[in-house]
């Protein structure tokens, strides 16, 4: 069996390209510029938030959650036989091609809806989702294949480091765009601007997509095919699933993260539409806010890195589990918009620490000379796309439910809360010597 060549810089950057490149998904389409366009274009001239969704008359935040939800959903479903395919043909780098542009076509398509074409519009959402959600499980299993265990840590905070940097240079240039549209010969009081900011999104997503396209190894292991794809894949699947009984902390850990990052993403998802809606905050305090969030993101993801090396992954999560807690509460109390932009940087240095760690302490707790790692970080992002379902969901329902965000933010606490305590049971051995 060939053997991957570890910590070679050239494919390590690369690797980290491919943050880079997505991320500005992430940013523009979920979290900035794309809310706040669904909020202003499918809120009327009366101010009714009221859509028609194929008959069905809801709230558009609550539409929008559920959306989201779904696409989690049916990403969770496939991943699993289409990563035992992966691991078993050694075809990974395909994989993440075909979902990194079915998310970039999506965003492009973003272009066309105008509100009026609601369900045309939460169908471009859905496939973005699916695109972004999918790749990241392919993307995240080369880790344990281009790097030794003792470098997880770093290399996964540099790779969200370089996202958090990527997307803010292509946010900066569109809010540009959108707050001076006549410099960049745009019409003035029109939405085009913003539409033509999904574009550079998908611009950005497919093309640094071709460094890590070009450098990552293809077939790590030289596997061979030698039956069809579709049962091979899914004995592949099965056979990781089996092994998870004689691995209790991975089991554990999932079992954590599934809580935890429910609350994560939920909070990613949806501020935007809280301070929107809540606060009533005006389209540049928005962006302050999300710009707030990624410039601090960045150091939070290396300075809890080096927490993690001095005190262990699982007290490093710990902390910033207990400070997203106190997030939550804090959340139900703020009346002000400086009081949102102080939770916001709050919020930035747990983000970036807790996306990078989580990855990073899950690469960790895969068997040390397992090939299925794409089959493995299955389990990972199911777990992740899952845990987005019952965020996401969970908001959506809330609010739905009383009328109000702030009692969403406070029921994502328990999120939380549940993840905390699972997590300390998790016991760590990166090198051989417990960390915890």
């Amino acid at each position: 069996m060939k053997q991957p060549e570890l910590n070679n810089k050239r494919i390590t950057n690369a690797w980290c390209m491919y943050d880079w490149a997505n991320s500005v998904y992430s940013l523009t389409i979920v979290t900035a510029v794309f809310p706040m366009y669904y909020e202003a274009v499918t809120t009327s001239d009366t101010g009714d938030k009221t859509v028609e969704f194929f008959g069905w008359a809801l709230p558009n935040t609550v539409l929008y959650s559920y959306a989201l939800s779904l696409s989690f959903l049916l990403t969770a479903a496939m991943l699993p036989l289409l990563t035992g395919i992966a691991d078993y043909s050694g075809k990974k780098k395909g994989f993440l091609k075909a979902f990194a542009y079915l998310g970039s076509v999506a965003c492009a398509g973003m272009f066309f809806f105008d509100g009026g074409n609601i369900e045309y519009g939460m169908l471009t959402v859905i496939l973005a989702s699916i695109g972004y959600s999918g790749s990241l499980v392919f993307y995240d299993a080369y880790l344990p294949e281009i790097a030794t265990p003792d470098q997880y840590d770093r290399l996964s905070a540099r790779g969200y480091s370089f996202g958090y940097i990527g997307s803010v240079i292509l946010l900066v240039f569109n809010l540009l765009m959108i707050q001076m549209p006549g410099v960049f010969g745009l019409p003035e009081d029109s939405p085009l601007p913003a539409q033509i900011s999904f574009v550079t999104v998908a611009v950005w997503w497919a093309a640094f997509s071709q460094i890590p396209f070009k450098r990552l190894p293809t077939n790590v292991y030289d596997r061979k095919v030698t039956g069809k794809y579709f049962t091979k894949g899914y004995e592949e699947i099965r056979k990781v699933y089996k092994s998870l009984k004689d691995l209790p902390d991975l089991k554990r850990y999932l079992l954590a993260f599934l809580f935890y990052n429910a609350g994560v993403q939920a909070v990613m998802y949806l501020a935007t539409l809280f301070g929107t809606n809540e606060l009533e905050m005006e389209a540049g305090a928005l962006i302050m806010t999300v710009l707030i969030i990624q410039v601090v993101a960045i150091g939070g993801a290396y300075i809890f890195a080096r927490v993690s090396e001095n005190r262990g992954n699982v007290f490093s999560l710990s902390v910033m589990i207990l400070i997203w807690v106190g997030v939550c509460i804090a959340a139900y109390f703020v009346n002000s918009q400086n009081q949102f932009f102080a939770l916001a940087f709050v919020v930035g240095l747990i983000m970036g620490g807790i996306q990078a760690l989580s990855r990073a302490t899950y690469s960790k707790l895969i068997p040390e000379n397992t090939i299925d790692h794409a089959s493995y970080f299955s389990f990972y992002d199911v777990t992740y796309n899952v845990s987005l379902v019952m965020g996401t969901f969970a908001y959506g329902f809330v609010d739905h439910l009383t009328g109000s965000m702030r009692n969403s933010a406070l029921a994502l606490g328990v999120f939380f809360v549940l993840g905390g305590l699972l997590l300390r049971k998790v016991v760590l051995k990166p090198t051989g010597k417990p960390v915890s």
